[in-house]
């Protein structure tokens, strides 16, 4: 059987399938707005906490690009460049990570990650700095209130290995972060915890196994110095399992 081809049909198909898709371009050309005209009509900063509340804010990164004339807001699309923004803000001692994009809608997006102090160091060896939630040093460029503060005989490597994952327990522990003023390390590396309610210091020990005993004088002070008050006792030691070894005030 020969086919028989009807040209002048397939050359209309043709025909109407390529004026349908140049009207498809047509106009999403001509509604698409000017690109070169288009300004950023809002920016949007968003930050990213994780474990305490930490040294920046929406408002402070707003004044921190004004500063620098690098705000986006009002300027044309075309001129923003967001790559730009990007590598400014991470060059902060702050900034974990930053990311910053543009939207159709005119609008600019920065999404930022702070890095997150979990405690402050003041050392017997005169230093003075916040150690972050990754192990980081961050200078002592501000004062954040309710910080736990760690004291006595603290190498920033001890403090970097140690400290950082002290703060970040009791930091994460709605109790012990309400509950801890101050932790100070001695000079063979035991830790003493100075809390915000009661006249005593707990001894833990070295600074191991830290949930397991923390969690303990916490039942201590729930069955324990409950009944007979939490002044009694100047120094507690959670320092051996199973045990809680007390020195009463005179």
């Amino acid at each position: 059987m020969r086919l028989i081809f009807n040209w002048k049909r397939i050359l209309l198909t043709i025909t109407n399938i390529a004026i349908a898709v140049y009207l498809v371009f047509a106009v999403t050309a001509f509604n698409k707005p000017d690109d070169k005209k288009a300004v950023c009509s809002q920016v949007r900063i968003n930050i990213t906490d994780e474990l305490v509340d930490g040294f920046l804010n929406a408002e402070e990164i707003k004044k921190i690009l004004k500063q620098n004339k690098m705000y986006p807001l009002g300027k044309k699309m075309t001129a923003i460049n967001t790559r730009e923004i990007e590598t400014f803000l991470r060059k902060s001692p702050f900034v974990d990570h930053a990311v910053c994009y543009k939207t159709s809608s005119g609008h600019i997006h920065i999404n930022l990650t702070q890095r997150m102090p979990v405690m402050r160091v003041i050392a017997n060896n005169g230093d003075n700095y916040y150690v972050d939630n990754h192990g980081g040093i961050m200078a002592n460029d501000k004062y954040t209130a309710n910080m736990i503060v760690a004291t006595g005989h603290i190498s920033k490597a001890y403090a970097q290995k140690v400290l950082t994952k002290v703060g970040k327990y009791l930091v994460s522990d709605k109790f012990w972060q309400n509950q801890t003023e101050q932790v100070n390390i001695l000079s063979d590396g035991s830790m003493e915890i100075i809390p915000r309610v009661g006249n005593h210091i707990i001894y833990i020990g070295q600074p191991t196994d830290l949930k397991k005993k923390l969690t303990r004088m916490e039942k201590f002070y729930k069955y324990g110095l409950n009944k007979v008050g939490w002044n009694k006792y100047s120094y507690i030691s959670v320092e051996f399992d199973n045990q809680i070894i007390c020195k009463k005030n005179k």
